[in-house]
C-alpha cells in the first residue's frame, strides 16, 4: 500500500489559497481514480483507491499545515505504511509558479507541514512533489503570501500545473521516485534545443560540406 498527502488548510477561508495547492492535486487524483467519498480519519480526509492494480491511500490533514505530521503519522502507523511508499505534495514560494519538483529525501526546506511530517515520522527519507507558487514580490510577508489566492489571471498556469502534478504523482506509483524526477522536474516552459545530427547530416546546423574532388 502507498500513500499519497496533499498539504493545506482546512475550510473555505484558505480554499484556492497557494498553500492549498496540494489539497487540489489530491483531490484531482481522486476524481482520475474514481472512488467513493472520502471519510474523516485520523484527522484527514482519507480515501482508499485502486491504481493498476495496487491500493492507493489519499489523504488531506485537516489539522492546519504545521501539525500536518499528526494525522500522517496515525494513518502510516494504523496502516503499517513504510516511509519509503509515502509522496508529499506541498507548495513552494521559491519555485515559480508551475514548476514541479520531485525529491527523494531531505530537508524540509522551510515548509512546516514537511518540517512537521519529518519531526513524527522521525524520518527525511520519504518522496515530496513541491509544487512552484511563485516567489513573493519585495516587501511581501511570506506567510500572507501563501495564505493569499492565487491572482485570476494565473488560473490557467495553476491548474495546469496542478493536473501535471496529478500526471507526477502517477508516474510515482507506476515507476519511483527517480523516473518522476527525470520526467517532472524540468521546466515545462523551456524551449527545447533540437538535436544535431552527426557531422554530414543535414540538420548539422552549419553549411553543407564542400565536395573537393
Amino acid at each position: 500500500m502507498k500513500l499519497i498527502v496533499g498539504l493545506g488548510n482546512p475550510g473555505k477561508k484558505y480554499a484556492n489559497t497557494r498553500h492549498n495547492v496540494g489539497f487540489r492535486v489530491i483531490a484531482e487524483l481522486h476524481s482520475r481514480f474514481g472512488s467513493p467519498r472520502p471519510s474523516t480519519k485520523f484527522e484527514s480526509e482519507l480515501v482508499q483507491v485502486a491504481h493498476q492494480g495496487q491500493k492507493v491511500l489519499l489523504q488531506s490533514p485537516l489539522t492546519f499545515m504545521n501539525l500536518s505530521g499528526k494525522s500522517v503519522r496515525g494513518v502510516t502507523d494504523f496502516y503499517k505504511i513504510p516511509a519509503a511508499e509515502i509522496l508529499v505534495i506541498c507548495d513552494d514560494f521559491n519555485l515559480d509558479l508551475g514548476r514541479l519538483r520531485f525529491r527523494p529525501g531531505g530537508s524540509a526546506g522551510g515548509q512546516n507541514g514537511l518540517k512537521d511530517i519529518i519531526q513524527r515520522l522521525g524520518t527525511q527519507d520519504f518522496a515530496r512533489l513541491r509544487v512552484g507558487v511563485g516567489k513573493p514580490p519585495a516587501g511581501w510577508d511570506v506567510s500572507n503570501y501563501v495564505l493569499g489566492k492565487f491572482q485570476t489571471e494565473d488560473g490557467p498556469q495553476v491548474e495546469q500545473a496542478v493536473k501535471r502534478a496529478a500526471d507526477g504523482a502517477e508516474e510515482w506509483l507506476k515507476n519511483g521516485t527517480q523516473e518522476a524526477m527525470n520526467r517532472y522536474n524540468a521546466d515545462p516552459n523551456k524551449p527545447k534545443t533540437p538535436k544535431k545530427r552527426g557531422a554530414g547530416g543535414e540538420a548539422s546546423g552549419g553549411e553543407k560540406p564542400v565536395n573537393k574532388s
